[in-house]
């Protein structure tokens, strides 16, 4: 009979049946969500609310009129309800889903509101975190940069172990006077605007005191003007670190037109030198000049003298330059014979001084000591 009845199911009963429980399905999800939704509506309510609606629905119900629902509150009887009105108890209308479901939206509205507030109060808190730490970076870099440039560079270049711990130390106590000098100018403006806070505070509270409170229409128009505000302070601090990558960059560039100028400045006074030198060097080429032309001209002058001479000179006869040949070599022989006896001449002279000077000393004779001794030239 079982095997029948499965062959009886056709393809559309099949179908059928899917269909059906797919609808059950949604069915089955939107009471559900329903069901989420009564059960948050409940929780949000306070019990002793709850147990007043309970009974006004009882009472409501069980058609008990004001007397009756005296007697119920004066004598805490508990209602006797028939399974009808029991029934139609636990059953709610239409006009009452409505109204929970209103509520529900309401407060579901009020939390993504909420939600909203705080979500935006975190995207603030993280914006501010991520420009404080950009402007911490760039500070970074330009101290960086800045070190770099008075200390690590002059280190690398000098050498000095010594001198260039004096210059880390000094660099680094300017650094810290720097940082002393803005803690204290922020903590002035700190000061500053904590009492501008309080006059706030002392105008509100005043306000407050004559009646002059702020009402729900003053906070939403205070919500927007502060939003405003807020997108005017982020396109100033956009616009500010822009200035500020902007500046880092002319520093960058000033700073190599700096290197520049002094590297060119360099190269224009070995220029100056060298122009310097080469000046002295042609004006001593130009005396030299000066001096090689007067040498030229005195030497043209002694070659066409010596060309005038070359002219006029006329070959001597062979017999008359051997004469005059043999007659040069008597004469210096005899030159050289009078030097030698002059040299001998010379010697004996200085023998017979001493001679003199020992027989005056030994005689005592002040005036014999006096007198040069001479001695004729044989």
């Amino acid at each position: 009979m079982a095997v029948a009845l499965v062959e009886v199911v056709t393809e559309d009963d099949k179908r059928t049946l899917i269909e059906l429980g797919e609808d059950l399905r949604r069915y089955n999800a939107v009471l559900r969500a329903e069901t989420d939704m009564y059960e948050r509506y409940i929780s949000r309510l306070d019990p002793r609310d709850l147990i007043s609606h309970l009974v006004e629905g009882n009472l409501a119900i069980g058609g008990v009129g004001p007397a009756s629902q005296m007697e119920v509150a004066g004598r805490g009887r508990k209602l006797k309800m028939r399974p009808q009105a029991l029934e139609r108890l636990q059953r709610l209308t239409l006009e009452q889903k409505c109204d929970i479901a209103q509520r529900e939206l309401d407060e579901t509205r009020e939390d993504l509101e909420k939600l909203k507030d705080s979500s935006e109060r975190v995207l603030q808190n993280y914006k501010a975190a991520h420009e404080e730490a950009d402007i911490r970076l760039a500070e970074v870099k330009k101290a960086s940069y800045e070190f770099d440039r008075e200390v690590a560079k002059v280190l690398r270049e000098k050498r000095g172990i010594m001198m260039g711990a004096e210059k880390v130390i000094r660099y680094i106590e300017d650094r810290m006077r720097t940082k002393d000098t803005l803690v204290e100018k922020l903590r002035l403006k700190n000061a500053a605007l904590q009492v501008q806070k309080r006059k706030l505070l002392l105008q509100l509270h005043q306000k407050e005191e004559m009646g002059e409170a702020l009402h729900e229409v003053d906070f939403q128009q205070l919500k927007i003007e502060n939003s405003q505000y807020l997108e005017r302070i982020d396109d100033r601090n956009q616009d500010l670190l822009r200035l500020k990558l902007l500046a880092g960059n002319t520093l960058q560039v000033l700073n190599s037109y700096k290197k520049k100028l002094q590297n060119m400045t360099c190269e224009s006074r070995l220029l100056s030198s060298d122009i310097t030198s080469r000046k002295e060097m042609l004006m001593k080429i130009e005396e030299e000049t000066l001096q090689a032309e007067e040498e030229r001209s005195k030497a043209e002058t002694l070659n066409k003298r010596l060309r005038g001479q070359l002219a006029d000179y006329r070959v001597p006869h062979v017999r008359q330059y051997i004469m005059a040949k043999a007659s040069h070599g008597q004469l210096e022989s005899s030159v050289r014979a009078w030097e030698r006896k002059v040299e001998i001449s010379e010697m004996a002279l200085k023998t017979h001084t001493k001679t003199w000077n020992k027989r005056a000393a030994a005689t005592g004779d002040q005036d014999l000591e006096d007198i040069p001794g001479q001695l004729p030239i044989q």
